[in-house]
Order: structure tokens, then sequence, then C-alpha cells
């Protein structure tokens, strides 16, 4: 059994207020390593138990770890949990009622409603925004492509402590209300919310993704 295998199980059979340690196991191999990277999946039902502030921690250190050219660390990280979840609520709401407005258009009583409670789906949700900075070497792309890479190793890393993921973005997330909320500035993004938490559903199985026309080999 894997790494993450083990840890999965583990957190599976703790309570919500008992913090499992990281496990490591050198013995773990190329093949259970790669196999176990494909085997990770976006799972949108998610309830506690939640990854402690510990675990969190952790899953943020390895996000850090992206590459990062010039070492401009071009990210940020917000926990959102708890009654901070009804706050982040309204911040999208008003988002969807200012564009809305921008389009001519009214929220529905159900729609504002879906809206204020998106952010209750998760027990967590963590915000990864960019911080970019001017640097002659490293345009923009490079720094933007360096958050996407933290957001991996981020899921990746709460996969490992046996907690499911969904990355989700939409189209509120870099509205001016949203980027408010978080104190994005207008150059920068929102460019994930990772709700995580656990999940009662059985992992469904990945069908397999031919490569071939994706792939091109020069020598």
């Amino acid at each position: 059994m894997s790494t993450a295998e083990k840890s999965q199980n583990h957190n599976n059979n703790e309570s919500s207020n008992t913090e499992s340690p990281i496990v490591t196991n050198s013995q773990v191999t190329d093949e259970q390593l790669i196999n176990w990277i494909k085997s990770r999946r976006s799972i949108g039902n998610l309830s506690i138990p939640a990854p402690t502030e510990n675990q969190i921690k952790a899953a943020i250190d390895c996000a850090v770890t992206a590459p990062d050219h010039k070492k401009l660390q071009p990210w940020r990280f917000i926990v959102t949990q708890g009654n901070a979840r009804h706050k982040l609520g309204r911040a999208f709401l008003e988002a969807a009622e200012a564009k809305a407005v921008q389009e001519g258009e009214t929220l529905s009583e159900k729609d504002r409603q879906k809206t204020y409670n998106m952010p209750l789906r998760a027990p967590v949700i963590i915000t990864v925004v960019t911080k970019m900075k001017a640097h002659e070497k490293v345009p923009p792309f490079e720094q933007m492509l360096s958050a996407g890479a933290a957001v991996q190793n981020l899921i990746l890393a709460l996969k490992a402590q046996g907690f499911s993921t969904v990355w989700r973005t939409g189209l509120l997330c870099n509205e001016p209300a949203v980027k408010a909320y978080f104190d994005v500035s207008a150059d920068d993004y929102v460019t994930a919310f990772v709700y995580t938490g656990s999940s009662p559903c059985d992992m469904p199985t990945r069908k397999p993704i031919d490569i071939e026309p994706l792939t091109r080999f020069e020598q």
C-alpha cells in the first residue's frame, strides 16, 4: 500500500478534531507514485473531517515548491472556513449582482441563494491568488503558470493527507467584488478556489487518456 493510501485510510477513521501525522515512506516505488498521481480526481461532494491548520500549512509548504523563476513567490493562499464562508458568499453575491446589472439582467431569488451558498460546498476553501512582480526576465505569464503549479502541488499534498479536493474558478472569480474581498490588485488574478474536505463517495476510476495525439517527440 502506498503512502497516500495509508494516509487516506488513516484519515477516514479519524474524527474531525483529530490530526493525523504526515507519513513518509522511502519504500514507495516510482510506479506506485506515478499511479497515485494518475488516480487524482476532482470530488465536489465534500464534508467533514476537514484538514486541520497544520495539515493545511503542510500542503501549502508543498505548494510553494512550485517552479518559481527568480524566486518571486508570485502566489498567496487565503484559507476560508467556518463562518468566514458566509462572508465569501456575500462577496460572490455582490459580484453576481454587479455582473447582472452590467449585462442588463436581474438575478432570480433562486440564483441569489445558489450564489450565496457556493462557499458552503466544502468545509474549507483555499484560495490561490497571484502576487506578480515586475521583472525583466520573468513575464507575467510565467508567474501565472507558477501559481497554477502551486495549485497542483497543493491538491496533491491534500490528497496525500487523505483529503479530497476540487479546483473551482467560475465566472465570478475575477469580478471586482471578489478581487476586492481577497485584496487582489487589478493586474493580479484569483487562480483557484481549492475546495477540500472528506468525501463519502468512492473515488471514481479515471478513464485512460490517449496521450499519442497530444505528444510529439523530436530528435
